[in-house]
């Protein structure tokens, strides 16, 4: 999947294509959370925008005949088109996103550019779903592995029917975008810069959400709650209010466990190093950090910043990761040590290989020179072996440079759209990867070039 953005904040045009691992660098106020929150907005609200059709034949021949055949491919032969027209709706609500003022956004242009080809009804996978009325299935939608053809059937007589037409038009609506894109648009999980506050606040944001309850109690019976739910949270972007969620839901996400936890505990373990200890959720919902080895439990406002830094990704590996998600986290180096960042990058890798997506965006260069270690270090060379072996690295870590999209938010010359000359603006420029050597990061480079073109100043300058 391609995106496209315009004038979106500083970014005046670029485009990116997702990876098995998306790494976005770049200085301060480049674009990079711009690109970063833009992307997460639409693949968590897709559903609400993208658009198909069913005829009023199509339905009136289901409540007569009970069946009707639909063909998913006369749809996949209109993506491009459902796809531009649900675009257009989401970039209307990217104030939503962002927080932000209308017009910030006036003249923004987003755009999901799918490959058709990427587009496949799996041989070994068909779906059934059926639908409820009462205890009573009514409704039922199939599709045999490998085929294109979906069968929706009306198991009960038209006469017993109760629920509106409209109503059964937008279950199979529903169950076809789903269907059709749910393999094509990666399930989202975000871990935004502003993670550590929404931890060391969580009671704080508990205690709020209890008081505006007692506050919706004691309102008028005409005030609509919903108003009360939300007008404290207008002020927040999409990413920051669904960390402030998930930690909220602590409680109920624990109960949950992960492909991850069922058959990669290994990761569980090696993440638990990197924190130095393990999460821990109480029945009464408080959130606590045991120390490895330690009888002590510390609030998150006790713990170390790294701690809390990683919370998020934590209860999300040990109870949320699906194979196929998208994991996005702004900054993952925020507050780590060097050599947890190194390790960071290699748990990202290990995720990606399993089948996880990654998306960060970063100015750690522990991270991109430890990605490139693992890049350098997938090769069947036998000194690259002994190596890896000496080193600690394991072969699950290690990582094809074909799997990774680099791109550095910065000014470049570039064509704009309309236009038959360069202009010179902010973009994102993709970074050469090769698969010997890694990825070229000059964002990084410069900048350590420079300190050490200094430094050899101050030692070898003396006359």
């Amino acid at each position: 999947m391609k995106i496209k953005v315009k004038n979106l904040g500083v970014l005046k045009q670029a485009e990116f294509t997702l990876g098995d691992l998306t790494i976005i660098c770049g200085g301060n106020n480049t674009g990079k959370t711009y690109a970063t929150y833009a992307l997460y907005g639409f693949l968590s609200t897709w559903q609400e925008f993208l658009s198909i059709d069913i005829s009023s034949n199509k339905i009136e021949q289901l409540l007569t005949d009970g069946v009707i055949h639909l063909d998913l491919q006369e749809y996949v032969e209109k993506i491009d088109q459902i796809v531009a027209q649900a675009c257009q709706l989401y970039t209307k609500q990217l104030p939503k996103v962002f927080a932000s003022q209308a017009e910030q956004f006036k003249v923004t242009k987003f755009e999901a550019i799918l490959d058709l080809n990427s587009i496949t009804f799996p041989d070994n996978i068909g779906i059934e779903t059926k639908y409820k009325l009462g205890i009573i299935d009514f409704l039922s939608i199939t599709k045999s592995p490998g085929s294109t053809k979906t069968i929706i059937t009306l198991l009960i007589d038209k006469e017993k029917l109760s629920i509106p037409i409209n109503i059964i038009k937008e279950m199979i609506i529903s169950n076809m975008k789903d269907i059709i894109f749910l393999p094509l648009f990666p399930r989202p999980f975000i871990a935004s810069a502003e993670r550590t506050g929404s931890a060391i606040f969580r009671k704080e944001l508990n205690f709020s959400r209890n008081r505006l309850l007692e506050e919706i109690w004691q309102a008028d019976a005409s005030i609509d709650p919903r108003e009360l739910l939300f007008k404290n949270y207008e002020d927040y972007a999409l990413p920051i209010k669904q960390n402030v969620s998930f930690n909220q839901q602590l409680e109920n996400v624990v109960k949950k466990s992960s492909f991850i936890a069922e058959n990669h505990p290994d990761i569980l373990a090696d993440f638990a190093d990197i924190i130095g200890g393990e999460y821990k959720v109480t029945q009464n919902d408080q959130l606590y950090y045991q120390p490895k080895g330690k009888r002590i439990k510390l609030s998150m406002d006790e713990s170390s910043s790294g701690v809390r830094s990683l919370l998020d990704i934590g209860f999300y590996l040990k109870h949320e990761a699906e194979v196929g998600d998208l994991l996005m986290v702004d900054e993952p180096e925020l507050n780590l040590h060097p050599e947890n960042q190194r390790r960071v990058a290699r748990l990202f890798a290990r995720l990606v290989n399993l089948g996880i997506k990654v998306f960060i965006t970063t100015h750690s260069n522990y991270i991109i020179k430890e990605l490139n270690t693992l890049i350098m270090l997938n090769h069947d060379q036998p000194h690259l072996k002994r190596i890896a072996e000496e080193e600690g690295y394991r072969a699950e870590e290690l990582i094809s440079a074909e799997k990774i999209k680099v791109y550095i938010a910065e000014k470049a010359s570039i064509i704009l759209e309309g236009q038959t000359k360069k202009t010179k603006c902010q973009t994102l420029t993709p970074a050469d990867i090769d698969p010997e050597m890694g990825i070229e990061a000059r964002s990084f480079d410069k900048t350590i070039e420079t300190m050490n073109r200094i430094q050899e100043a101050i030692v070898w300058g003396k006359d």
